[in-house]
């Protein structure tokens, strides 16, 4: 289905955002490589969108095309040998839940993860000591001329929150490795992550997690909450008193609240420690 002019703020966490020029949202990797092969070339601007939790689009909308794949991309198949095939938008916990049941370890992490594992993989997601790049295995994906394309464990450089993917990559489905396991064990693993996410990050609230990366030997929340800027408000938008690199949406804020107190953060830091924070989220739109 292609849509004009709709609103992105239903389609990421922060609830914000003006409208995007095109959306389209294939109903089929066929239906997919048709859109591309008519429109792919000519469009200058094409944003990919998973589960918009790391996205923060401007109040000016996105002047381009916004392409979000749909439910029919969002499948598990269990393989051979500890390995899971997954649709791109197959979100993350559904994934470690699918691995969990079928006593494969190595994905319990998946389930503090936010998003799709599309969005996992370009930017390498991970949290207590586990990312992708530990288990993936392969993908496929298709360009913006529609072509298909398949890439090895061998053949992808992650690092720290990122991956030499081509940006004009549609990643399309992922297999996972795991290893076997005991089940309980696996469960109790999961829980105990869960558990560790509850107890230092909000939830139920409108945020896209962790606004910043984490320098070198460094905690961006310690970094921002040692700046003094935990009280900062800007408008809206504020930040969360647990977790000091959550930047939150209290219901009334615009997506110009939200990037001035990332500024604003961002400066303090830097002058207070020297330390130049990189986002991890994205920012999307004309300024």
């Amino acid at each position: 289905m292609i849509y004009e002019n709709e609103k992105l703020s239903k389609y990421n966490w922060f609830n914000l955002g003006g409208p995007a020029r095109v959306f389209f949202k294939p109903d089929s990797q066929l239906d997919l490589k048709n859109f591309l092969e008519k429109h792919g070339s000519e469009e200058k601007n094409v944003y990919i969108l998973g589960a918009g939790s790391n996205t923060l689009f401007r109040d000016s909308g996105f002047d381009g095309v916004i392409i979000k794949l749909g439910k029919t991309f969002a499948y598990t198949n269990l393989l051979e040998d500890n390995k899971i095939e997954v649709g791109a938008a197959t979100l993350d916990k559904t994934i470690s839940d699918f691995a969990s049941e079928n006593s494969i370890s190595g994905l319990e992490f998946l389930s503090c993860i936010p998003g799709s594992i599309g969005g996992a993989i370009t930017m390498n997601s991970g949290c207590y000591g586990y990312d992708i790049s530990r288990i993936f295995f392969s993908l496929k994906a298709m360009n913006l001329r529609g072509e298909l394309k398949s890439f090895s464990k061998d053949e992808i450089k992650f690092i720290y929150r990122g991956s030499n993917l081509a940006k004009d990559l549609i990643i399309l489905s992922v297999v996972l490795q795991g290893e076997s396991g005991n089940k309980d064990q696996i469960k109790n693993k999961k829980i105990s992550l869960i558990n560790k996410k509850k107890e230092s990050q909000p939830s139920k609230i409108k945020t896209c997690g962790s606004t910043f990366k984490n320098p070198e030997n460094k905690k961006a929340w310690e970094l921002i909450k040692s700046s003094n800027c935990s009280d900062l408000v800007i408008g809206g938008a504020s930040i969360s008193s647990k977790h000091s690199n959550f930047f939150l949406n209290n219901g009334n804020a615009t997506s110009s609240d939200i990037e001035t107190l990332i500024e604003k953060v961002k400066k303090e830091v830097f002058l207070k420690t020297g330390t130049n924070l990189e986002l991890e989220i994205k920012i999307i739109g004309v300024k």
